[in-house]
């Protein structure tokens, strides 16, 4: 398992890379407004400020601001991932593991 290390500043700002499972799909310009939504809906919830914002077919780039006194980007993420996944259709395979943990095939 990965050991990563964070530095957790409230307030900060924040550069990430974001990839899809299979890096040959174009999933994510493919379906471009639904990944919009899920942006959108969590900025709703849970505020934050896009600096940056770049997306590729199989991956995206972003840079973030969070609010004074949040450090918490990893509940975001989790967020528009999970939004972006359950508003796909439902064609994705699975394996064995992920269909049992109830995840989806994307991230």
């Amino acid at each position: 398992m990965s050991d990563y290390r964070r530095a957790f500043v409230p307030g900060g700002c924040w550069f990430f890379t974001v990839n899809l499972l299979n890096r040959r799909k174009a999933l994510l310009t493919d379906q471009i407004e639904i990944l919009r939504d899920a942006v959108a809906a969590t900025r709703r919830s849970h505020p934050f400020e896009i600096d940056a914002f770049v997306v590729l077919p199989d991956h995206l780039h972003a840079i973030w601001q969070l609010p004074p006194g949040d450090a918490n980007f990893s509940v975001r993420w989790r967020l528009i991932k999970t939004r972006f996944a359950k508003a796909l259709p439902a064609n994705e395979p699975l394996s064995a593991v992920r269909a049992a943990r109830n995840e989806c095939g994307i991230w």
